[in-house]
């Protein structure tokens, strides 16, 4: 493990930006930092979380230091793979003093039913989404990763692994077609880690700042990992035939520099990917549906059975899969949950429109009994 100070070469602000350049670091960041630097500390990034210790880049190298300074119980505050930390500059043990603000960061919500945050990846420019052609696509799934993509602030990619198992290519190019239609303004790549086939395209899309890797286990992100950084860095083991499934082979979220620019985080494969405050990511996901509802009526339409209804209308003409409305109304309908019960004016809130909807419903059946008798 390297050991530095304040007064060493390696902590001069050119050592700085040559050392820590190829991970991130700009006249920004520097700034950012310039209140611990007067304090003695040395920037670096974290690379690796695990048991409440991680492992931060510095411009003297790879140290191990203790998160207990930064908040631990809060999940929304601990220190994870991506942020930018300040950290003593020698000492046994070292401690992560505090984190730098996050310019993104990519959250789900956790499985406690207090529905916490928790933060996967922090300042991240590109969120690939890795979704595997072995086994039928789950556009559903697909939609859910961009939501959480789009509310982190970085801009999604959908990666389809394992093309070399589609080799026709009208086929493949149907299957990229229908992801498109489900991800609005997001790139769709078919890309065969095993050939090298569609690669290029990738590289060159995540050649600068910083990129996570997410998807299902069995997905094939570790292979594709391997594949970006040139080694074989990450553990690969065969997804199960039945279903495509594997085990989580990667553990931990690990940032690795690509060759070619720019840094990979890897994440383990997530079975549950909950929605946390993406509100706003639904709708970029949903952009045609948030679109059409301009249409609509009423400002709060739901669009299931209100009169002039345009999202409706447009289901109705085929202008608009009904597959598209179910999962928009399902995501939204998770992500009010979530806020609900985090956020009491929104729980009040969506009291009250349940309570209207209903007297509205029994209006309506009053009417229609009324004609009837």
């Amino acid at each position: 493990m390297s050991s530095t100070s304040a007064s060493s070469p390696s902590s001069s602000p050119s050592a700085v930006f040559s050392a820590l350049a190829p991970y991130g670091w700009d006249e920004d960041w520097a700034a950012a930092f310039a209140p611990y630097a007067a304090d003695g500390l040395v920037p670096g990034r974290v690379v690796r979380v695990d048991r409440g210790q991680c492992d931060v880049v510095t411009a003297a190298g790879t140290v191990r230091a203790d998160t207990e300074y930064v908040v631990p119980r809060d999940p929304m505050k601990v220190v994870c793979t991506g942020d930018w930390v300040a950290v003593d500059p020698d000492g046994d043990p070292r401690y992560a003093r505090a984190y730098l603000p996050r310019r993104t960061a990519f959250v789900r919500s956790t499985s406690s039913k207090r529905s916490e945050g928790q933060i996967l990846a922090a300042n991240v420019d590109h969120a690939v989404v890795a979704v595997s052609l072995a086994v039928e696509l789950d556009l559903g799934r697909v939609e859910r990763f961009l939501a959480l993509a789009w509310e982190s602030g970085a801009q999604p990619v959908v990666v389809l692994t394992k093309a070399d198992l589609v080799p026709d290519p009208v086929t493949l190019a149907h299957l990229v077609r229908d992801v498109e239609t489900s991800a609005p303004g997001v790139p769709v790549l078919g890309v065969s880690a095993l050939h090298g086939d569609g690669l290029d395209v990738l590289v060159a899309l995540v050649g600068s700042g910083t990129s996570v890797l997410l998807g299902q286990s069995g997905a094939g992100k570790s292979t594709l990992a391997n594949a970006l950084v040139g080694a074989d860095v990450m553990d690969v083991r065969a997804a199960r035939d039945v279903d495509g499934k594997g085990r989580h082979t990667t553990t931990t979220r690990n940032l690795l520099p690509l060759p070619t620019g720019g840094v990979l985080i890897d994440t383990p494969g997530l079975r549950g990917v909950g929605l946390y405050d993406a509100e706003g990511g639904v709708g970029q996901v949903f952009a045609e549906i948030e679109e059409l509802a301009e249409g609509c009526r009423f400002h709060d339409c739901a669009h299931e059975s209100e009169p002039g209804c345009a999202v409706r209308a447009a289901v109705a003409d085929g202008r608009l899969p009904e597959r598209r409305l179910d999962s928009y109304r399902k995501l939204m309908r998770e992500n009010q949950w979530i806020a609900a019960k985090t956020d009491a004016r929104v729980r009040a809130e969506l009291r009250r429109d349940w309570k209207r909807k209903g007297a509205e419903g029994r209006a309506a059946m009053e009417a229609k009994r009324g004609r009837w008798s």
